[in-house]
């Protein structure tokens, strides 16, 4: 393992001082269920960590580099941290060569193993914040997702989520997406929703916002991460 590790580094760009770290980001939860004596933990808990390093670092850069409405710079945001996005990454940097999974698991295929791979790109980014800082877990970010922005938006990756998520469903599965608003509080100055999206009657993303546009947009989103 440590020698595919070491090829995993050179694809990564980075040379981990805790060697377990990367152990633990391409080792997925079903592994341990089929090797129950290997000591080092599953991804998720990295996983947990990276996902809120790569949205602040994302934050940040749209933020410091285009003024922007807050809508649009987070139309930005979601398609560079989306599921199909991350999962490419996980691609590029080789990771879905070197994943620990159950043996059934990986006889899977399509979507659900590539929001295995999207998931340890998020491992990794925890990773390399812990080996080795905000600034090695920034640059990999820049190189690997925000290049991606200038090509997301040339494609119209970056649309509204809403329209994007219905054009998605109706090639797909003919159906509209249906919106209910499941939670309603707060003062009329200070209003909060819950609204879920619906495929048929399958629930597939819920979000919250200070009007009913803004949860059913929360949601759309929620869902676009797991139908692209």
């Amino acid at each position: 393992m440590e020698n595919k590790l070491s090829d995993l580094e050179t694809s990564v760009g980075y040379q981990f001082k805790n060697k377990d770290l990367l152990e633990t980001v391409v080792t997925h939860r079903s592994y341990l269920n089929e090797h129950r004596n290997t000591k080092c933990d599953h991804n998720e808990r990295l996983e947990f960590l990276g996902d809120a390093v790569l949205e602040l670092v994302v934050t940040e850069y749209l933020y410091r580099k285009y003024s922007n409405p807050e809508g649009v710079l987070t139309n930005w945001r979601s398609a560079l941290v989306r599921g199909t996005s991350l999962s490419e990454v996980g691609h590029a940097v080789k990771l879905d060569r070197y994943m620990r999974m159950s043996h059934g698991q990986e006889k899977a295929v399509g979507k659900s193993m590539e929001v295995i791979y999207a998931n340890a790109v998020e491992a990794l980014i925890g990773a390399l914040y812990l080996d080795g800082g905000i600034a090695v877990a920034t640059n990999f970010i820049n190189k690997h997702i925000i290049g991606k922005l200038e090509d997301i938006i040339k494609k119209g990756n970056d649309r509204d989520a809403k329209s994007l998520l219905q054009e998605i469903v109706q090639e797909k599965l003919s159906i509209t997406p249906q919106y209910k608003v499941l939670e309603e509080s707060g003062p009329d100055h200070d209003k909060k929703f819950v609204s879920g999206v619906y495929f048929d009657n399958n629930k597939m993303g819920e979000g919250v916002g200070a009007s009913k546009r803004e949860a059913e947009q929360a949601a759309a989103l929620d869902a676009l991460n797991k139908v692209n």
